[in-house]
């Protein structure tokens, strides 16, 4: 059967045909790292994680690249609040640490990269002075802006006509601007204390108007304006066309229609060959986000259900699906995972024991069996559909649990075609974690490798303090300890960086 995805861009469901049909290049727009990452961020993750993992399966190369916005306002609004940091730097570090060890703790596989805007600022001038030069911006008082009329193309995502758009930006912003609908491409000078006031915590300390990082280009002292940082990112990991770049709905518009504008002005190339956009988290008809305070953080979640009951909700709806996240639908998940997870273990435990027969043969558990992986490639070729998925395994742990309940001697062949079908399936496309160890060592359905994490951070900070007093043979053996439990260690001009290996 064809993969077959529903494309923002025509509205269609349509077959997918990457450009290199050995290879797909998919591009995630990610977190902006101002505040902890919550179930609704978990939600754009996990089908991500899951879209790789199946194109994988289907034997395409993927290359997976998603970035972390860690220059903005909202980050710069969070300086100085609860010991967040004193920097825009230090405050994005310590929410990107914590974003890692939230992903770590799902089970996430590793994109090829993760890309910073900090890191690409020189990428970013060079192609808002590529749009300059072919005509499709404008510089104003030392910012920048995209003039909407010039690209003719403008809203097709989206389906908004510029006539009728309202503009983009403040009123000051507003001001500089030919076209209302017109938006930044470069801000001149710092963050203005006026635009931290809807982020700033009420237990902040004052902010002036040095704050946050500023860059020298050929318009002044500056920073880049949002919508430049995923083109420039992107096209430096993954070049000038996407075959998929995935988004949450909240920012279909003006975020990735303004992505399309400067980037497909820029090179004339088409930007992204598929849009899918998924669908928000919803907590009592509205969105969940940090802005409105009605979040569960992953951080939580993990610690209070386990990653495969929060992998096992987040996937009971497809990606394009409307999900609401309320104590039903967290128990209802929780008892599906049990199911799935007791059905495996008893499985496991029948095949290693002394009554599974090469001579016993159970039609029906095999037909079971065949049926639920043809229907379990059938979802998640009809546009991702992990529901289905999920259901489709179900019916597997069903048949399952009816041949080991109605027999004395079981079908050996039939065990192992349903324990490699949770394992293949569930494990190693939807991310679960059956018989308590990661597909990759990456995690545990018990968060003990979120865990893990902790606690080398902690004893990060130590030899960080040993070293900073003087103390480098102390500081030196709890590497030396940490290597030994399986902790690789990497000093850096930014700091140490480590690897959870295989941690006993």
């Amino acid at each position: 059967m064809t993969l077959r995805v529903t494309n923002t861009l025509s509205g269609e469901k349509e077959p997918f045909e990457p450009a290199d049909p050995e290879s797909v290049l998919l591009y995630v727009c990610g977190l902006t790292v101002s505040a902890p990452a919550h179930l609704g961020h978990a939600r754009l993750w996990v089908h991500a994680d899951v879209m790789d993992r199946w194109l994988s399966a289907r034997g395409y190369d993927v290359r997976h690249v998603e970035n972390f916005t860690d220059v903005n306002e909202k980050i710069v609004a969070q300086i100085g609040a609860d010991e967040r940091g004193d920097s825009e730097d230090a405050v994005a570090r310590t929410f990107i640490r914590e974003t890692v060890r939230d992903m770590r703790s799902l089970n996430l596989k590793r994109a090829e990269v993760y890309p910073r805007v900090s890191e690409h600022v020189p990428e970013i001038i060079d192609l808002v002075e590529t749009l300059i030069e072919k005509g499709y911006a404008y510089e104003s008082s030392g910012s920048v802006y995209f003039d909407v009329t010039e690209f003719e193309e403008y809203g097709k995502l989206s389906n908004q006509n510029t006539e009728e758009l309202q503009g983009q930006g403040d009123p000051d912003e507003r001001a500089e601007k030919r076209h209302p609908a017109d938006f930044a491409l470069w801000k001149a000078g710092a963050v203005p204390p006026e635009d931290l006031t809807n982020h700033r915590p009420a237990d902040a300390d004052s902010i002036d108007e040095s704050s946050g990082e500023t860059w020298n280009s050929p318009w002044g002292e500056g920073r880049p304006g949002w919508h430049i940082e995923c083109s420039a990112m992107s096209m430096a990991t993954l070049g000038e066309t996407l075959d998929i770049h995935v988004a949450g709905q909240d920012i279909a518009f003006p975020h990735n229609e303004n992505e399309i504008a400067q980037s497909e002005a820029a090179t004339g190339e088409t930007f992204a060959r598929y849009w899918l956009h998924v669908r928000l988290l919803e907590t009592d008809d509205e969105k969940m986000s940090s802005s409105l305070g009605n979040y569960a953080t992953v951080d939580e979640a993990v610690a209070d259900l386990g990653a495969n009951v929060v992998r096992t909700f987040l996937l009971s709806a497809s990606y394009s699906q409307r999900q609401t996240y309320s104590d039903a639908t967290i128990e209802e998940a929780a008892d599906r995972w049990e199911r799935l997870e007791r059905a495996h273990e008893r499985a496991i435990a029948a095949i290693d024991g002394p009554d599974a027969r090469a001579k016993v043969e159970d039609g029906e558990l095999r037909e079971t069996v065949t049926d639920a992986q043809e229907a379990f490639e059938t979802a998640m070729d009809d546009d991702f559909n992990t529901r289905a998925a999920l259901s489709a395994l179900s019916e597997m742990a069903t048949a399952l649990n009816a041949h080991l309940d109605a027999n004395e001697v079981y079908d050996y062949r039939g065990l192992k075609a349903a324990i490699e079908a949770f394992e293949e399936l569930g494990g190693e496309v939807l991310g679960l974690v059956f018989g308590g160890s990661g597909a990759d060592g990456e995690a545990n359905g018990d968060g003990t490798v979120h865990l893990a994490d902790e606690l080398v951070e902690l004893v990060l900070d130590v030899r960080e303090s040993e070293r900073a007093a003087g103390n480098y043979e102390r500081a030196d053996d709890l590497r030396a300890d940490l290597e030994a439990l399986g902790v690789t260690i990497e000093d850096t001009d930014d700091g140490p960086r480590f690897d959870v290996g295989d941690v006993r």
